[in-house]
């Protein structure tokens, strides 16, 4: 989308259907919207569709996104990065991926409190990796006034 369409972060991952009047002057189908659908039976359909021509078992959309919200709770290490994971699905609040997607699994959350009393190694950034971090910062908060 983005290279052939030209389409950026603030167009449908799943962009409505565009309708045009056809060649026999009746409405059809006639590319994509820079739209989002309506509702999400579409995207629901052509899933369902996908999962049963592969032979496997359907799994919703919000699925997929609980997948995504645990795997970046695990891999992200800052909340930068954590605010970048979620506005990947396009969730402009972090607090939308925290509260609505991946919850922490009982077993998960009592290994976290158990390792939580361990001693923690602590982490030093090096001169660069400081000043990258600071130049990045200013740059952003310049960029926004």
């Amino acid at each position: 989308m983005r290279e052939e369409k030209l389409w950026g972060n603030d167009d449908p991952l799943f962009p409505a259907t565009r309708v045009a009047p056809g060649s026999s002057m009746q409405f059809a189908a006639d590319g994509l919207d820079r739209k989002h659908w309506s509702n999400a039976t579409p995207i629901r359909t052509i899933f369902r569709k996908a999962f049963n021509d592969a032979g496997l078992p359907y799994f919703n959309l919000h699925s997929f996104r609980n997948t995504l919200a645990r795997l970046g709770e695990e891999i992200c290490k800052t909340p930068e990065q954590f605010k970048a994971w979620s506005q990947n699905p396009g969730h402009k609040k972090v607090l939308t991926t925290f509260l609505s997607y991946g919850g922490v699994a009982c077993q998960r959350q009592g290994k976290i409190i158990r390792d939580l009393a361990k001693p923690q190694q602590a982490t030093q950034l090096d001169i660069d990796e400081l000043a990258t971090l600071l130049v990045r910062d200013v740059r952003d908060r310049l960029s926004c006034t």
